[in-house]
């Protein structure tokens, strides 16, 4: 199951960086960003993200007024540097799923999105530490989750340019029979038919690291 997000944030770098680093994660692909609530809007006119991030303070329309229009109609967590209580207040009261301080690691917001994302809320503070816990690991679609050490090797060295049968063979001290097993398997499980297919696989998965 892939999470489809949408960012809005006024902060250029803050946006892209956040960006980058979500979209790798093996279960979130990010459609979008929006410098402001306007634009954000605008994206969402045209996409169906299942949660959206926003930050309170963005020109022409903040991230409270973006919510309020939406109505409710996308799950979104409010990701801002101003994480006191009555603005938490503010963002529930526009129809905010989740709330987060920009200061909350990466793992953190991770799990929120995902924990959102099933249904649940994040809008009180002392209940979110629990909340997120339950959300830690990625959700990998049934194939990706049955893929065994072996192949998740051979992804690797696939996605780190050893394509080769007898490289892969050489490498991992198998026969290339053994490799082709291994190929045709994971095919299978992630329902693809070519090398250069798994390695975009490898890399949504993040086994390239």
């Amino acid at each position: 199951m892939i999470i489809r997000i949408v960012i809005a944030d006024d902060h250029t770098m803050l946006r892209e960086g956040l960006s980058q680093a979500l979209d790798s994660l093996p279960d979130i692909a990010v459609l979008a960003t929006a410098a402001d609530g306007r634009e954000l809007i605008d994206i969402l006119d045209n996409a169906t993200p299942d949660v959206i991030l926003v930050d309170i303070e963005m020109p022409r329309l903040s991230g409270i007024g973006a919510l309020r229009r939406l109505e409710g109609s996308v799950p979104a967590i409010v990701v801002t540097m101003h994480a006191e209580d009555a603005q938490r207040r503010k963002a529930a009261a526009a129809g905010a799923s989740g709330f987060l301080s920009k200061s909350a690691p990466l793992p953190d917001l991770a799990a929120a999105i995902r924990a959102v994302a099933a249904g649940e809320s994040l809008l009180d503070a002392d209940e979110t530490p629990e909340v997120l816990d339950r959300h830690r690991d990625p959700i990998l679609d049934d194939g990706a989750a049955a893929l065994t050490m072996r192949e998740r090797e051979v992804l690797k060295l696939l996605a780190s340019g050893v394509s080769a049968t007898d490289d892969l063979a050489d490498r991992l001290f198998i026969s290339q029979k053994t490799v082709k097993n291994h190929l045709a398997s994971i095919y299978e499980k992630l329902a693809i038919t070519d090398r250069a297919q798994a390695v975009v696989e490898a890399m949504r998965l993040g086994i390239h690291r």
